[in-house]
């Protein structure tokens, strides 16, 4: 299977550079997932497309301002790190540039308040660093750390809780999960008064989800790990629902790797924790999920290869084609398409 398999061409324009002043205004592509069918509509008609009983899934991730530039000490050149993973006592996974310039004991200066020292350099621009700084973490974050948008947003984000789900909660994510940008307050109150059973799950967005495919054959790639956790409550609600056979919808990739990790784990639903390296691309067997809340994905990507897997590639691209026929606005801020399930 090749990488080249999953390519498309895409106009610039069509890729979104700032989210609408609605969140629920976007476009809405909805693809039935056996036949191919597509209709279009807006997002907020999602109520209509979901029936009473459903499960919608959602991943409480909150982005952290991880994008922190600096200086090394000794040169005073410009260093970026991208923060990817927690590791305790201060130590943190990055993601650097340019990794060349750095070494075991650099040491890098953000400001007068936090120090960044390389402890080990792995492979792909990765690094671990000890932060030392005085105060708490999070708030010199807030204050001296970007967030991290894709490169391909070239448009200044005027207020960093656009790059937030409104149900973010737990901090942790060096990307947004961006099929629930879509959601508003007001729209998952509707959707729970008409019965739609809405389950909270996490994931921490890292560099599996968002870096690029570099090898020809898919199979050769390697994900990286990300950080997972279900709560018993969580499992208990997608567990009945399985067994009273109503859909289980996902909004988006991370939520789909995190239950389908776990059911192919355990092959039920549990409580538990730990970091998933799955990768998912066509010929993967489905078992926890029904139907796919998710944004139009960037071509040769991880992302498109999952929604592939849980279509087909031709529905896949037949349905992006119409879609940037149609003006579709596509990636982190873009539109969003809904895989609706099979019918039973």
């Amino acid at each position: 299977m090749s990488t080249e398999d999953f390519n498309y061409e895409l106009p610039e324009e069509l890729i979104a550079q700032s989210p609408l002043k609605d969140r629920s205004a976007s476009k809405l592509l909805v693809l039935e997932r056996d036949t191919g069918k597509i209709n279009h509509k807006h997002f907020k008609d999602i109520l209509d497309e979901l029936e009473k009983g459903d499960v919608l899934v959602i991943n409480e991730t909150k982005v952290i301002p991880a994008r922190l530039i600096g200086m090394k000490q000794d040169t005073s050149a410009k260093i970026e790190l991208l923060l990817l993973k927690e590791l305790g006592n201060d130590v943190w996974e990055c993601l650097s540039k340019p990794f060349k310039r750095l070494h075991i004991g650099t040491e890098i200066n953000f400001g007068n308040i936090l120090t960044a020292k390389v402890i080990e350099k792995k492979e792909e621009g990765i690094v671990n660093v000890q932060f030392t700084y005085k105060g708490i973490f999070l708030e010199i974050l807030n204050q001296l750390g970007e967030m991290p948008l894709p490169p391909y947003i070239h448009t200044k984000l005027q207020e960093k809780d656009r790059y937030q789900t409104v149900y973010a909660k737990t901090f942790g994510s060096a990307a947004a999960p961006t099929a629930g940008l879509h959601f508003t307050n007001d729209l998952l109150e509707k959707l729970e008064q008409k019965g739609i059973v809405i389950v909270k799950i996490l994931l921490h967005v890292g560099l599996g989800t968002f870096r690029p495919v570099e090898v020809s054959d898919v199979t050769k790639h390697k994900m990286h790990k990300e950080y997972y956790k279900v709560s018993e409550e969580a499992a208990q609600k997608l567990n009945q629902a399985k067994e009273e056979k109503r859909n289980i919808i996902a909004v988006g990739t991370t939520s789909t790797r995190t239950l389908e990790t776990v059911m192919h784990k355990y092959h039920k639903f549990v409580a538990c924790e730990g970091e998933t390296d799955i990768f998912i691309y066509p010929g993967f067997e489905f078992q926890a999920i029904d139907g796919l809340i998710t944004n139009f994905h960037l071509p040769k990507s991880t992302l498109v290869m999952l929604v592939s897997a849980f279509t087909s590639k031709e529905k896949i691209m037949q349905a992006y084609e119409e879609a940037i026929q149609r003006k579709y606005r596509f990636f982190s801020f873009g539109d969003a398409m809904f895989i609706k399930p099979k019918r039973r």
